[in-house]
């Protein structure tokens, strides 16, 4: 097997009673990039660190080369470390066999015949060779470029970068590097799009592994050549070969083919059991019989019903094993099982923008949406996205312009980050709250935003994205006419984004939504408004 290798047989992983990573193996060749999905909670990050040797598995083992890296959320120095200093260091395995090459080669050229000498000649020559190591110093410079930092001088210290900026430098440290196996974890956080795709080409073009997690499902697409689904299926992790688009129709038919298999099993126990207590019920010993009718059952009924108790005997032994053996239930998705909004006003206008702004947050000349409208902002970070919604929502007053709500118009707005003031109410209570008591516990369940078992959690427990669905539950339990989303598949599953993504196209009253996804923006079919440093770029009026 060759040392590119990775090799993952049969891991687990406990948190105390709580198995995260449950009999898991993976093979990851050179020049394959695997990619993990599956819901918050299924074990990706818990995985990944496992594979990179941070963290050690219960049971179970990996085999790994020895150069393995891994992307750390925060960078292992100092913060008075400087960016030459992290580069270098990156590099410092690089310089080392380029300084090693030179030596036996000056040596070899005064004991050309020394055995021992080419063989480690040959293996540093391969080392390199992998590594690139002539190609060093120019990667550098490509990296930092196409991450974004080549105006980032290298005597800038670590405490004196953005938070984005120490995450884009780890990265750029370890791509610098390009070690044998590469592990990363939400890679195109803080990234901008030309990041992304340089980091997509980049990593495509790894002789290495690569294993990865991410939400980025065009990233995905673009990068990976294998997925691995952590959510649980019918025989648990499951590999599909491709990309993601490839999965998304794989894992359609897998879960239609284990529906049928469970189907087709029940039918079969439904028939077993209805064997068993028909057959058993046939013959009744305590009947009464004359001479006549015990005789015949001498010679003929004893043979009968030791047929039939062959038969029962048979039929329950099969039911026995397959009730012990039988496949187990497909788990119910999330879904969203309502509207989320409700019916507009066809072409009346419902929100109407004149020249309204918040100081230098934003500014938007003219705007009007439609009452089944459709309107999708984009921009950079701190563009003013959020604070337009805000605006069009009525929760702040414009500093300067108006906006108008027509009459009797409903608004519902889902922030990024939802707080719940009572951390220790249960999603029951916070959604009875927020409906007047309209939404039962029933209503709550039958959105699918929550499973059955954090109904009764405090809020405080919960995840971002477990609270986030919460607040969308309360929001479409009574649809508002304009429903306004601020980057609404963040903290979501992959299923469930797209389930998000097919009930806003059915909408049926006007939506407004905030996003970097570059899936749904990819897949959107209405206007777009785009903001750069708090005013619209391009189209200043929209409305459909």
């Amino acid at each position: 097997m060759s040392a590119a290798f990775l090799v993952a047989r049969d891991l687990t992983k406990s948190y105390g009673a709580r198995v995260v990573v449950d009999g898991v193996s993976l093979t990851a060749g050179a020049g394959r990039r695997i990619g993990l999905v599956g819901d918050n909670g299924t074990g990706k990050t818990t995985l990944l660190r496992l594979l990179a040797g941070l963290d050690d598995p219960d049971a179970g083992e990996v085999v790994r080369p020895d150069d393995v890296g891994f992307l750390h959320q925060e960078l292992p120095y100092p913060h008075g470390s400087t960016v030459t200093t992290v580069l270098e260091d990156s590099l410092a395995e690089v310089r080392r066999v380029e300084r090693e090459l030179a030596e036996v080669a000056e040596r070899l050229a005064v004991w050309p015949g020394d055995a021992g000498l080419l063989a480690t000649y040959g293996d540093l020559l391969e080392w390199a060779r992998v590594h690139e190591v002539w190609d060093a110093d120019r990667r550098v410079d490509l990296v930092l470029a196409g991450l974004g930092l080549s105006g980032v001088g290298g005597d800038r210290t670590l405490d004196a970068l953005s938070g984005g900026q120490r995450c884009r430098l780890g990265l750029a440290a370890l791509l610098v590097r390009q070690p044998r196996v590469v592990v990363l974890d939400e890679p195109t956080n803080h990234l901008d799009d030309a990041a992304v795709t340089f980091l997509q080409r980049h990593l495509a073009a790894l002789p290495g592994a690569v294993v990865l997690a991410s939400h980025d499902r065009v990233f995905l697409d673009a990068v990976c050549t294998d997925i691995v689904d952590m959510d649980p299926g019918v025989d648990g992790v499951t590999h599909y070969g491709g990309a993601f688009s490839d999965y998304l129709w794989a894992k359609r038919v897998a879960r239609a083919r284990w529906e049928q298999r469970r189907a087709v099993e029940q039918d079969e126990l439904a028939r077993l059991r209805e064997s068993v207590a028909v057959t058993a019920r046939q013959v009744s010993h305590g009947a009464p019989r004359g001479n006549t009718s015990k005789l015949a059952y001498d010679y003929k009924g004893a043979r009968v019903d030791k047929q039939i108790s062959r038969r029962v005997r048979d039929a329950r032994q099969r039911l026995d094993e397959l009730e012990r053996t039988q496949m187990r239930k497909p788990p119910v998705p999330l879904r969203f099982a309502a509207p989320v909004t409700s019916g507009g006003a066809g072409d009346e206008v419902a929100v109407r923008v004149r020249a309204a702004g918040l100081g230098s947050r934003v500014w938007l000349d003219e705007l009007d949406l439609d009452g089944d409208g459709r309107l999708l902002i984009t921009g950079p970070n701190g563009a003013g996205k959020s604070s337009l919604l805000y605006l069009m929502a009525g929760w702040v007053r414009p500093e300067t312009g108006v906006v108008q709500h027509r009459r009797g118009l409903r608004v519902g707005l889902l922030e990024q980050d939802v707080v719940f003031t009572d951390a220790d109410r249960t999603p029951r209570q916070v959604y009875a709250a927020a409906t007047g008591g309209r939404g039962d516990v029933a209503g709550l369940g039958e959105l699918g935003l929550l499973a059955g078992r954090d109904l009764d959690r405090p809020v405080g427990v919960l995840s971002v994205g477990q609270r986030r669905r919460l607040a969308l539950a309360t929001l479409i339990a009574d649809p508002p006419h304009v429903l306004l989303l601020d980057e609404p598949t963040n903290h979501l599953s992959l299923s469930l984004a797209s389930e998000l993504e097919e009930a806003l196209a059915a909408a049926p009253g006007a939506l407004v939504v905030a996003s970097h996804d570059r899936w749904l923006r990819r897949r959107w079919g209405g206007p777009t408004l785009a903001l750069e440093g708090g005013r619209t770029v391009g189209r200043s009026s929209v409305a459909d």
